[in-house]
């Protein structure tokens, strides 16, 4: 459990306190630090990790330093990424390969002006993937948004590097005139329509049965494009059900408006 923080300023800026990074399988305990020491630097103070290779305290610790040691011991280890997911309504993918599934890159300047109004009822997630490979297709469906750094040459940066420019880019931003934006529906309840939906539209032969995780790709890609609100996911899912009812009652030979 977390303890609470002091509410801040966020009039026309992004909500810091809601913003939290997310590491995905880290490879060496100095890069969690740096990447700490990164985000503090910017004024996040939420780090989770989600399988890391090795938590060695004072590796992680030494590339840290005294100022980001707080962010350190409140650190959240998860098994799973689904898990560390879940409260999240908006996860921003960060990824420096192009094409296929990544359509539609973001810089990190655009996706800061988008956090500010985000970041108002929202809780956000910066997830970045290992060193070594970056986030891979079976990652990118949890995100909402992919961000790359442009770089004049050798475009993978060092994993502390990218937190730190992302977070500059999100602390840095103004927003003249900031609006209300409703709660978007949070990882757990997107992933409950989806698995509802993916259902549904096998029955009625709308996408294959031979991997449907695949042609559920669009799907998700039109959905997490206009964001979905948690009302909005939860008339998805009683559509889906009233499809169900629906099939079933004519597969049994019964009038459905009987």
């Amino acid at each position: 459990m977390q303890a609470a923080q002091p509410a801040r300023d966020t009039n026309g800026r992004v909500n810091l306190d809601r913003v939290a990074v997310v590491l995905f399988r880290p490879q060496l305990p100095e890069n969690i630090g740096a990447a700490a020491r990164a985000a503090c630097n910017m004024g996040l103070r939420r780090l989770l990790v989600v399988q890391p290779a090795s938590l060695e305290p004072e590796r992680m610790r030494m590339m840290a330093t005294a100022a980001a040691a707080p962010v350190l011991e409140q650190m959240e280890v998860y098994d799973d990424l689904a898990t560390a997911l879940a409260p999240f309504s908006y996860v921003v993918g960060t990824t420096a390969r192009r094409g296929g599934l990544r359509r539609e890159l973001l810089t990190p300047r655009e996706i800061a002006l988008r956090l500010v109004e985000l970041s108002r009822h929202n809780d956000i997630a910066l997830l970045f993937g290992p060193e070594n490979w970056g986030l891979t297709n079976k990652e990118l469906p949890y995100c909402h948004a992919l961000v790359t750094i442009p770089t004049a040459e050798c475009a993978s940066l060092n994993l502390a590097q990218a937190v730190l420019v992302l977070a500059y880019e999100i602390w840095l931003v103004r927003h003249p005139a900031p609006r209300f934006e409703p709660r978007l529906a949070n990882c757990r309840e997107l992933e409950s329509m989806y698995a509802m939906l993916k259902e549904t539209l096998m029955k009625i032969d709308f996408i294959s049965r031979q991997n449907p995780d695949y042609w559920m790709l669009n799907v998700r890609r039109f959905f997490s494009r206009h964001g979905l609100r948690a009302r909005e996911a939860q008339v998805v899912k009683g559509i889906c059900r009233q499809i169900d009812w629906y099939v079933k009652r004519r597969l049994s030979g019964e009038s459905p408006g009987e």
